[in-house]
């Protein structure tokens, strides 16, 4: 829970502070081009100074280069619904690393860990397998333990009971998938609904000034393309972040499956050995 904690902090930070600056700068480049103009009224001199001051602003605005025009569309987008976008993003990266971090820290040599079983086992130290096993992090190392733990049982027992915990292990790598593929859903969704909005706008300007212009419809279709473009790229986004984790929860799953068909292969042989 600590590590979701601390994903949603972060990568809301680092999401979240470039588009709540955008407004800012946007109103600074106004009181620029507003000062630039009422000075041009004034003198030839000031007019020499503003076409400076605007040849500046435009290679500021050259040097933003991506970032700027990234925050400068989702203000033109409607930051209401481009809001819910970053969001949806917000969200659903944090649980994409959170997912991440914990995939990784559940990664161990599993071919080792069995070698170790097996020296044990040979040694007749089952109380020694038992503590590697506790020691030692991620579902494989606990599907194995929850095998030896039940060791003085039936072999049939035993293949439930690491059957039956290892899809509750399963399940714990799957948590938090199901709100991945929400956001991968709501965002594309979120920028339809932005497409619908921007055309109703589009409208009511046409129906309140009594005549179709270009101005017009190019305002409302604009707001309803920048934010259909931005719900899909967040979509796409979260998409990859979702098949690498699926990828990962795949080959986790696979390892839990070999080391418990050589772990019942290791308890069969034990079992003989002391019969």
């Amino acid at each position: 829970m600590s590590i979701r904690l601390i994903t949603f902090f972060i990568v809301g930070l680092l999401l979240l502070s470039p588009a709540a600056s955008a407004q800012s700068v946007t109103a600074k480049d106004t009181a620029v081009v507003a000062v630039a103009d009422s000075a041009a009224q004034d003198s030839v001199m000031t007019t020499t100074v503003d076409d400076a001051l605007l040849e500046n602003a435009d290679d500021t605005e050259e040097a933003g280069g991506l970032h700027k025009q990234l925050k400068t569309k989702f203000i033109d987008g409607n930051v209401g619904f481009m809001s819910l976008v970053a969001l949806a993003l917000v969200l659903g990266l944090a649980f994409c690393v959170e997912r991440i971090l914990y995939l990784m820290m559940s990664e161990i040599k599993t071919k080792k860990l069995m070698e170790d079983i097996e020296s044990h086992l040979a040694a007749d130290d089952l109380e020694g397998a038992k503590k590697l096993c506790q020691s030692t992090r991620g579902p494989v190392a606990s599907v194995c333990y929850q095998g030896l733990l039940h060791i003085r049982q039936s072999v049939d027992a035993i293949e439930r009971s690491i059957t039956n915990f290892g899809g509750l292990q399963a399940a714990n790598l799957e948590k938090g998938c199901s709100w991945i593929k929400l956001f991968i859903a709501m965002a594309p969704s979120l920028g339809f609904l932005g497409t619908v909005i921007g055309m109703v706008m589009a409208f009511d300007q046409i129906q309140t000034q009594g005549d179709i212009t270009p101005r017009i419809v190019a305002e409302g279709m604009k707001v309803a393309l920048i934010t259909t473009i931005f719900g899909i790229i967040v979509a796409l986004v979260l998409q990859l972040f979702y098949s690498y984790i699926l990828s990962k929860i795949e080959h986790l799953t696979s390892q839990m499956e070999e080391a418990a068909i050589q772990l019942l292969d290791l308890i069969t042989a034990y079992k003989q050995k002391h019969q």
